[in-house]
């Protein structure tokens, strides 16, 4: 990239663009594609060249480890046979009817093709993760999807570099070790993983220092990732292997306040990496065409041949597997809802694009590596295509499929979740007081804050759902117009000195804190 200066510009521009998908509620992934595509291709932009080391050191380490911390640890267990189908046998099917296709529809020789293959074989967890956060998926669809993104890249990154291996040396394939490779990359990039996630979360627990707890998260990725690629195993995996044990116990490591800072700091982080990579495959694209030959020209109906081959395979391999699980699970009649939605969440993205820039430019001999433009440009073009179309249709699909959760499924799984606790509060308050170890006035208070939260949660429950909705949304408007009145006067006894400027902080801080939780109900 060429500067300080294009770095900032693109920083800004995927911001604005991030943030108009967020209010007008269009998946951000899909209109940053758009977003750069667009601006790549006005008079005068300056040629876009994305490094990989940029892609695959800087920003892909810190993306992957907060999809991983999504995950739970519950729902991954109940979905493990089906994840590990798909991210080997899916991955290996998808990458040799994509290197098939790819050798008769287009230019390229098989070995390229292969590599192809294997480059966009599996889905992106970047891509997936962003595209569904918005989703209301039922739990185990949206964590086989997520689970597959993740644990997947290391049977594809075993095919790239067997693939790669053959296009440089222009050998016969090594496929005896690939096996080995598979054992070493995937099981070293998982043990790498375990003792880093342990030494942190040992660190975590004696830590209190809130910068150094903001810190350690920040910089637990790449320590992953380069130590897993300095010892030749799978940087990717060691990343999820980290971020799936660290999220399951993030609880357990910090204070609430310190919870509340990280989610502030590292929701920022990754917000500003998303917006810049995703837009920069759409600003990289025109560049990437303008460098094929002439004979590669039709580029785009070889991009659109790939897509639908990888669509059409998942699909195909979708189909029988969730009917053998919906057979065990007792449904006689085939669901198709569920294996279409999969497929089209199977979306490409930032690793396969990181994947295809460190392709090498030159064989063993020296000489220039035949195909690889094309090879980078169907990379990202089917990557486009993914996130464009698969990006602006997947929530409708899911939609209409039927599947998704209602808002009110959620809403009084909350309440019912919000009575249990209160319930236990006062059980807890009730042997407190019967030990006369606590001031009744204490008592009392802490007894009318416990009842009036169980008597919100069961008018929540108990409300019919039309009204509670009505009734719900006043209330909010109502509280956010009392919160800014607040807000006001908190600042005029701070300007007549009324106050310090240590309390003003704190008690802006809880008004910000509650307003912040009414506009995520």
């Amino acid at each position: 990239m060429r500067g300080v200066g294009t770095v900032l510009a693109l920083v800004v521009l995927a911001t604005l663009v991030a943030t108009f998908a967020r209010r007008w509620r269009i998946p951000a992934p899909s209109l940053l594609v758009v977003a750069g595509l667009a601006v790549a291709l006005l008079p005068g932009t300056p040629d876009i060249e994305i490094s990989p080391e940029i892609i695959g050191l800087v920003v892909l380490p810190p993306l992957l480890y907060a999809s991983a911390e999504e995950l739970s640890w519950r729902e991954l267990r109940a979905v493990w046979k089906p994840v590990g189908v798909l991210s080997i046998g899916l991955v290996l099917a998808s990458a040799a009817a994509v290197g098939w296709v790819a050798s008769q529809v287009t230019p390229l020789s098989w070995q390229m093709a292969l590599v192809l293959g294997a480059v966009l074989a599996s889905t992106d967890p970047v891509a997936v993760t962003a595209l569904g956060r918005r989703l209301s998926l039922p739990p185990k669809v949206q964590v086989l999807v997520q689970a597959e993104s993740l644990f997947n890249d290391a049977t594809s990154l075993v095919l790239y570099r067997v693939a790669v291996s053959v296009a440089v040396a222009s050998a016969a394939a090594g496929w005896g070790p690939a096996g080995g490779e598979f054992v070493v990359l995937a099981g070293g990039g998982t043990l790498i993983g375990a003792a880093v996630a342990a030494v942190v979360a040992l660190i975590r627990r004696r830590t209190e220092d809130p910068v150094l707890e903001t810190v350690i998260p920040l910089v637990t990725p790449y320590a992953a990732y380069v130590l897993a690629e300095g010892a030749h195993t799978s940087g990717v995996t060691s990343v999820v292997v980290v971020g799936v044990v660290l999220g399951g116990r993030v609880d357990r490591l910090t204070n609430a306040r310190i919870r509340l800072q990280l989610h502030a700091v590292y929701g920022t982080v990754v917000f500003l990496l998303e917006s810049v990579v995703f837009s920069l495959i759409g600003l990289a694209l025109p560049a990437q065409v303008r460098a094929l030959d002439d004979g590669d020209r039709a580029w785009p109906l070889y991009a659109l041949a790939v897509a639908g081959t990888l669509i059409a395979v998942r699909l195909l391999w979708l189909a029988p597997l969730s009917a053998v699980v919906q057979r065990k699970g007792g449904i006689q009649r085939m669901n198709w809802r569920v294996p279409l939605v999969l497929t089209w969440a199977g979306t490409r993205g930032v690793v396969p694009l990181a994947a295809a820039l460190s392709i090498p430019e030159t064989t063993k001999a020296g000489a220039p590596l035949a195909d690889r433009p094309l090879v980078l440009v169907l990379t990202t073009s089917v990557v486009v295509v993914t996130l464009v179309v698969q990006g602006f249709t997947l929530a409708p699909v899911v939609r209409r499929s039927g599947i998704a959760l209602e808002p009110d499924h959620t809403e009084r799984e909350e309440a019912a979740a919000r009575c249990r606790l209160a319930d236990a509060g006062i059980r807890r308050l009730d042997e407190l007081a019967e030990l006369e170890a606590v001031p009744d006035i204490v008592v009392d208070r802490l007894r009318r804050g416990l009842t009036a939260r169980l008597d919100d949660a069961r008018d929540r429950l108990n409300e019919d759902t039309g009204t509670s909705g009505s009734a719900d949304l006043v209330y909010r408007q109502l509280r956010r117009d009392l919160i800014a009145v607040e807000a006001v006067e908190l600042q005029r006894l701070y300007d007549d000195h009324a106050i310090s400027d240590t309390t003003r902080r704190r008690l802006q801080r809880s008004l910000d804190l509650e307003e912040a939780r009414l506009a995520d109900v």
